[in-house]
């Protein structure tokens, strides 16, 4: 079953790209964009990297702090950091523990084959742990993710 808005962030969130825990604790009193993206190194995933990377210093002003997920290993994650110097954390869900929990973990379909997958899902928690927005799927802007993100917080 899904998270949805309203619900409670689990408390151990996984295991981050140098091997540390993650816990939904060090977060508590800011807000946090944590965001799953299929796979590291791809078009549309480089982007919204580079988009919450760009707006970092925005994000930050506004109260955010930014958290990835993916289900790649934390070797993919530090490169992928490496390569677009990127300002935040990444956790590696190689055991796919978080995005089921999520629920962002779904069968998906490319080319007429039908295989599992993360599908794209940002979600916007406050400083006490609880989702307040949701957004997901191709309602993703990958190429503005983070003014999509600031634009949430003037609505």
């Amino acid at each position: 079953m899904a998270l949805i808005k309203g619900d409670k962030i689990p408390e151990l969130l996984g295991i981050d790209q140098d091997g540390n825990e993650v816990h939904a604790s060090e977060y508590a009193g800011k807000n946090l964009v944590l965001y799953f993206y299929p796979k590291n190194n791809t078009p549309g995933c480089t982007a919204q990297a580079c988009s919450l990377k760009d707006g970092n210093t925005e994000l930050l002003k506004a109260g955010y702090q930014i958290l990835g997920v993916s289900v790649d290993n934390e070797s993919s994650h530090q490169k992928f950091i490496k390569k677009y110097n990127l300002p935040f954390r990444l956790i590696a869900d190689t055991d796919k523990k978080l995005v089921e929990e999520f629920g962002v973990w779904q069968e998906k379909t490319m080319m007429g084959k039908k295989y599992m997958g993360t599908i794209r899902t940002t979600f916007v928690v406050d400083e006490k742990g609880e989702i307040i927005h949701v957004i997901s799927g191709r309602a993703v802007n990958t190429k503005e993710h983070a003014d999509q993100i600031l634009e949430l917080e003037l609505n």
